[in-house]
């Protein structure tokens, strides 16, 4: 059982009212379910339910249903963003992922899975954001990366 705790990003864990205030995306481009635990600008722990019902499952593969890796990216990346966004008192800026390295995969991940997002802020200049980031399901490391983003204000989007 799961308590609640009160930390410098409010009220942990949070859900989908709570990202929505901090992220500019929406369905159907949001790729985080709630926030486990955060330390803003530092780091984040995060999930995405992967619901079976997502339309890109039609897609791929509809007999042998995965998450797509660019998702699994993006799901990183909006986490990333969650801790980057809080820790600059940034809410509503815009993160342009800027970059990919060193991405592999070695899991899929599959409809019904519960994708646990971890991120690690490494470098955060005015200009550049560097997250060390990692998806795992029950335990098991399904991608890593380091990502790049530049966040930009919503009138300079």
């Amino acid at each position: 059982m799961q308590t609640e705790s009160v930390s410098p990003c409010g009220e942990l864990p949070f859900g989908r009212e709570r990202i929505e205030s901090i992220l500019p995306h929406r369905d159907p481009f949001l790729w985080v379910s709630r926030v486990i635990a955060c330390d803003p600008g530092a780091s984040i722990v995060a999930e995405l339910d992967v619901d079976e019902s997502l339309a890109l499952f039609q897609g791929h593969f509809p007999a042998h249903p995965v998450l797509p890796g660019v998702i699994i990216m993006e799901a990183l990346a909006q986490a990333a963003s969650i801790s980057i966004l809080l820790g600059r008192s940034s809410q509503g800026a815009i993160g342009f992922l800027t970059g990919i390295d060193g991405a592999k995969f070695r899991r899929q991940v599959v409809p019904g899975d519960v994708l646990r997002l971890e991120a690690t802020i490494v470098k955060s200049s005015s200009r550049l954001c560097v997250a060390e980031t990692t998806a795992l399901v029950n335990g098991e490391v399904c991608a890593t990366a380091t990502q790049k983003y530049v966040l930009a204000a919503p009138e300079r989007a």
